[in-house]
């Protein structure tokens, strides 16, 4: 008999990632949600303020990432609702491949989802505030990868812990808010200093920020996952 030999870490990475993109893709169920309610979310914001357009102007960055952290929450609850539910993730676990795979196809696909819904919304934050980006669209592109990548490594490994609790749409918020403040403080304070010109040179101190939350929280969900998933 041949031995079935263990897949490598990035090869089932990417095997995995690959099944979550293609299910999303066929169903796009929760692409459209998370969409339709970000731009809700922005619509909100510039009807509860009315017609200051100054204030718009002002705040529009952190308007900007509030709505991507409350879509976030639907992403990162439905991540592992199809595993959850059809006992999946015990027949991946079972897999010859490493369980840190899993942690990192997951968080990669939610970011990949939050910079799509980040991709989208920002003609729509231009649109409605009437702001306008002065330092650069790599700037702004930076500030977007981090924060997706920011927001998603801590919440998939919540979304894990809370995937078999009964109320896990409310614990998974309770979980992840206070956790991400640090990362959604920078992101939303680098894009509003790309929006509104950064003439002290500020930019790169948030990046800076957002890349050491990022470099933290990927280290500890990698080692921490497969004690996660055990559990």
């Amino acid at each position: 008999m041949r031995k079935t030999r263990p897949l490598g870490l990035l090869k089932t990475t990417f095997v995995l990632m690959r099944k979550d993109l293609l299910i999303e893709w066929r169903t796009r169920a929760r692409l459209n949600a998370l969409v339709f309610f970000a731009m809700a979310t922005l619509l909100l914001f510039s009807f509860a303020l009315g017609p200051d357009t100054k204030l718009l102007e002002r705040n529009a960055g952190g308007y900007l990432w509030l709505a991507i952290l409350f879509a976030s929450v639907l992403s990162l609850g439905e991540s592992f609702r199809v595993e959850t539910e059809n006992a999946c993730l015990d027949g991946v676990r079972l897999a010859p491949a490493d369980a840190r795979a899993i942690f990192l196809s997951k968080a990669l696909g939610n970011a990949l989802l939050l910079l799509a819904l980040g991709v989208v919304l920002v003609p729509v934050m231009v649109a409605l505030y009437g702001v306008k980006i002065v330092t650069g669209v790599g700037d702004l592109a930076s500030i977007l990868v981090l924060g997706s990548l920011a927001l998603s490594a801590p919440g998939t490994v919540y979304a894990a812990i809370s995937s078999h609790a009964r109320a896990r749409d409310v614990l998974l918020p309770l979980l992840l808010f206070p956790l991400v403040i640090p990362a959604l403080l920078s992101a939303a304070k680098g894009t509003t200093l790309v929006l509104q010109g950064d003439p002290m040179q500020q930019l790169g101190s948030w990046q800076g920020l957002l890349l050491g939350f990022n470099l933290i929280y990927w280290s500890v969900g990698f080692l921490l996952f497969p004690r996660v998933i055990e559990d």
